[in-house]
């Protein structure tokens, strides 16, 4: 671990502490001036980062940059490896690729920004810097394929938990893999699952979580503006490293449950489609239908055209609203 990134971990695992330049290079076995040029790196990076004389350098609770470092301290429990960056083609391909090399269950991947994230059947997924907030947990179970399906319904409450715990705030679930906020989506779930040939069960589930936690300047692209929107608002506080963390001891947990699903009663109890007349997409079709309820085991009960209840396992929803339009 370099100067710089011993300094970040000492600040960040101890925010609105102070620490004098001399102690930092007495803990450190450095000189003073080794630490006060990796203080000042570690602000042109943008860590809020404050010297002040004669109490030395504080890390505010109000820093917002993704780190390592960051998102450590308030893991509640010690993630096998764990890859921070600012930018990569998708937190889930990167997970794959970990996969691949034997990476460990629990791993956890973080990006400030992908270049190529993707949604379910292959849309592209905004991502660009400084504004979302997108990571995978590669989970290996050792559980049948079936027991795979439910871990989409435990990412959404573990988000929708997340935010709750980190600032108050109130998601809506959208079934099967969204969140919304005020009647926008704010976050998307991909889960990929890669089997096991010889037991026929699951080798390993990658769950990518892609968060719009503000507005990009300029708005969002033209093609999602009617329907995408952020968890924050503009000039309130963004906990960045803590909410990637709470999400994945939110997840960690829940998937260590399996096959077990006690989540699926917050992810009922928060779905914003009961009692809602929609739109069915599947196979290339819509058609209308009136959404009952959602089952324990995450399927969502309708009410077709025709009058006949339907139970669906997957596919997508928009929401007919009065103006005509949809969610």
């Amino acid at each position: 671990m370099s100067t710089k990134e011993e300094i970040l971990s000492l600040l960040e695992t101890h925010r609105e502490q102070a620490f004098s330049g001399q102690a930092l290079a007495d803990r450190l076995g450095i000189s003073r001036a080794a630490v006060w040029k990796a203080v000042k790196e570690l602000q042109k990076q943008g860590h809020s980062i404050e010297a002040v004389p004669n109490k030395g350098y504080t890390m505010r609770s109000t820093s917002e940059v993704l780190s390592e470092q960051g998102v450590r301290p308030y893991l509640t429990r010690p993630v096998p490896r764990l890859v921070v960056e600012r930018e990569v083609v998708s937190t889930n391909l990167t997970a794959k690729e970990l996969a691949a090399q034997g990476a460990p269950h629990g791993t956890l991947v973080v990006a400030d920004a992908q270049t190529g994230g993707r949604g379910r059947r292959g849309r592209s997924f905004s991502s660009p810097p400084g504004t979302g907030l997108y990571l995978t947990m590669l989970l290996r179970s050792g559980l049948p394929m079936e027991c795979a399906v439910p871990i989409t319904s435990a990412a959404a409450v573990a988000v929708y938990r997340a935010i709750r715990k980190v600032c108050g705030r109130e998601l809506e679930i959208k079934w099967v893999n969204d969140l919304y906020r005020n009647g926008k989506k704010c976050c998307g779930i991909l889960t990929e699952a890669a089997a096991d040939m010889e037991s026929g069960g699951v080798d390993y589930v990658v769950v990518g979580i892609g968060l719009n936690l503000l507005e990009p300047e300029g708005g969002f692209p033209p093609e999602i503006r009617d329907v995408a929107g952020s968890i924050f608002d503009p000039g309130e506080p963004v906990q960045r490293c803590r909410i990637a963390a709470e999400i994945a001891n939110e997840l960690w947990d829940m998937a260590e449950q399996l096959p077990a699903t006690p989540f699926m009663e917050d992810y009922i109890a928060h779905n914003l489609v009961p009692g809602k007349e929609i739109f069915v997409i599947q196979n290339g079709t819509r058609r209308p239908a009136r959404a009952l309820s959602i089952t324990p085991d995450g399927h969502l009960l309708i009410e077709n055209s025709e009058g006949k209840t339907e139970e669906l396992s997957f596919g997508e929803v928009s929401i007919r609203v009065k103006q005509g339009g949809s969610l």
